[in-house]
This record gives structure tokens, sequence and C-alpha cells, in this order.
């Protein structure tokens, strides 16, 4: 046997990568990023202030007046406090680490963000996915009765939830949250709420097993890896001692300060991309053979459905005219031939939708 075959784990040896493909000389579409940067003139600012940080000494690891920033800025409840994490991704770690006794088990609807199971699995966690209705909607009545079966230590809901982009009915939310009680906690995933309209943050003070978390990569700073979580300060204080220390660099603790004190140009283009998110579901949903489905992020789910098309061919159509989207047809049978498109700018919205009329050979570009 070789070194890695006796020292990996099997089921770590078996997976994949998480994929991030080139994106060199495309109409980028595939990652849900803000499409817009910063005013010169903010982008200067910045700069000026990024350029007098001590690099060479660490980060205050407790992050303090970034903590009490964004409780004040972005929603967080009096009396409730946030943890940090390098991304979301990192604070579903920590939870998963911290939630895994033996034979503790993680529950979501799926199809949903692949790195619940990923992380659930990582930490020796069972994942246990509930499929979604054909609707794509949460089926309520299939994630009750999981619960009751598995009593999961960790259960996930994302509002609204990716990669179908709609907003689960909050009434079965709260019925899942009283399910669940006191033999877990429910983290409502709250990636694309600059673009929803709704929120669980508010909710925190009437359920003890209730996690908010958040991240400010699709606000527009994907680039600086930030994301919080709030919750009961019981649970808070356990989290964070398995949180790593000085998790959160200097140059992002001062890039997300210093964006919080402008956080008016980013709810700005937070609201220009909803405008878009409108029109173009719209102009999709016009085109023969494309179904559209309802978004409250800033992507959009659409499904091809001719009979002598598949999504995965007009995915490699798109590609040829330069234009990259998600092709998630394959994450499960809920998304045949589904597409996944970020919303941009009218500019590149527009390079989209004329490459997309021409992949549906409903005319040539």
């Amino acid at each position: 046997m070789s070194v890695t075959e006796n020292i990996i784990r099997a089921d770590v040896r078996s997976l994949a990568a998480y994929p991030v493909p080139d994106a060199s000389g495309f109409v980028k579409l595939d990652a849900m990023e803000n499409p817009y940067t910063l005013p010169a003139g903010l982008q200067d600012e910045l700069g000026k202030r990024l350029g007098v940080l001590a690099l060479n000494r660490y980060p205050v690891p407790t992050y303090a007046a970034l903590k009490a920033a964004i409780c004040d800025k972005l929603g967080v409840p009096a009396g409730f406090g946030v943890i940090l994490g390098n991304g979301s991704d990192e604070l579903i770690s920590i939870v998963s680490i911290a939630c895994a006794k033996a034979g503790a088990k993680v529950l979501a609807p799926v199809p949903g963000f692949v790195m619940y199971a990923m992380s659930a699995q990582l930490a020796g966690l069972e994942f246990i996915g509930v499929p979604l209705c054909a609707d794509l909607s949460l089926d309520v009545d299939a994630m009750l009765a999981a619960v009751r079966a598995h009593r999961p230590a960790i259960t996930y809901l994302a509002y609204p939830n990716n990669p179908t982009g709609n907003l689960f009915d909050a009434d079965a939310m709260r019925a899942l949250l009283r399910e669940v009680g006191d033999s877990g906690v429910v983290v409502v995933d709250e990636a694309y709420q600059p673009f929803a309209g709704d929120s669980f943050m508010p909710r925190l003070a009437e359920f003890d097993n209730l996690i908010v978390m958040r991240t400010v990569s699709k606000l527009g700073l994907a680039g600086i890896r930030l994301g919080y979580m709030s919750a009961a300060a019981p649970l808070l204080k356990e989290f964070d001692k398995v949180r790593p220390p000085y998790n959160i660099n200097v140059l992002t603790e001062a890039t997300a300060a210093f964006m919080l004190e402008h956080s008016d140009v980013l709810d700005a283009q937070a609201a220009a991309i909803c405008v878009e998110r409108e029109r173009l579901s719209a102009a999709m949903a016009a085109l023969p053979g494309v179904a559209v489905f309802p978004s409250a992020a800033n992507f959009i789910l659409l499904r091809i459905s001719r009979p002598e098309l598949t999504g995965a061919q007009v995915f490699e159509r798109l590609l040829e005219r330069r234009v990259l989207v998600k092709n998630v047809g394959r994450m499960h049978a809920l998304l045949e031939n589904c597409l996944r498109v970020t919303v941009s700018t009218p500019s590149e919205n527009a390079q989209f939708l004329a490459a997309l009329e021409s992949s549906l050979n409903f005319r040539t570009v």
C-alpha cells in the first residue's frame, strides 16, 4: 500500500476537490458574485487604510470592534453577539466539529448547499438529505418525520436556498424549530439575505436552538472571505472554543470595517441586482422551452424543457459563446436539465441572454 492509502481516510480519498472552473475570458455567471466594484474614491480610501496596517502583528483575537460594527449595521438583535468565520464554510465546519458527538446526525433538504453534507462527513457525522417537493418547495411533512426519526444534532435550512433560489415557507421553518427543540440546533443559512427581503435574524429571541448564519460574499465582498453567525450566548460560547485563533486576517478585518462605514454603497448595488433579477427572469421566461423558477437570491434557476435539447447541451453551447453558468443538472434528480445563472450587470445580462437565445437555436449571433 502507498503512504496515501495508509494514512488518508478512505472516504476522503474518494472525495473530489471542490470544483472551481477557470473563468479567464468568460462572462462569469457561475458563482453568485456581486459584479460591481467599488467606486474609485472608495478604492483609494480603502487602499490608504490597508496600507498602514501592522501586517507584522497578529489580529486582535476577539475582533471586538468588527463584531460590534456587524451587530450595529447588519440587523443583529440587541443582546445577541456574533462569531466570525473565514467565510460561511468555516462556520459550517465549526458547528459540525462542535456537535460531532458519537452517532450525531445532520439533516438538510436536498438539493442544497453541498458543504452541509461535506462538512458533516469530514467531522464524522451522518448526513441525511430530505428531498424537496417537485416544485422545489420545502417538504415540511417529510422534514418533520425525519426530525422525529433521527433527532439530528444539526438541521440546515438555507433561506433562500441554493441552488434553487427560493424562500422556504417561514411557518414551516418555525414548525421545524419547535420540533427539533432542545435536541439539536437549526442553522438558518442566510447567505443571500441582501436580496431576499426577509430574515430569521429578528426571530433569534424566539428560539434557543436557532443559529442565523450569513456571509458578506454575496453582498459584494467575496474576495475577503468573511462569514458571521449569531445565536443565544451559551451556544456562541461553545462554538467560539472551536474557532481557530486569529481566523480572520487583518486585511479582511479592516476591509469589512471600512465597508460597514459605507454600507449604503453595497445596499444600492444589491438593489440594482434585484431589479436586474426581475428583468432577467422575465426575459428568460419569454423564451420558448425555458422554465424559470422564482428567486429571492442573486441568481436564477432555469430548466431547459425542450425534448430535443438538454440542459447539459445548452451549458456547453454557452461555454462556446464564452459565457460560464453553473450546470446543476447532475446535483440531484429534481434539477434535471437545470442551469443556475448569476444576476450580473445589465451589459453582462444582455450578453448572457443573447448567448442563451443563440444556444437554443432561436437565432445566431
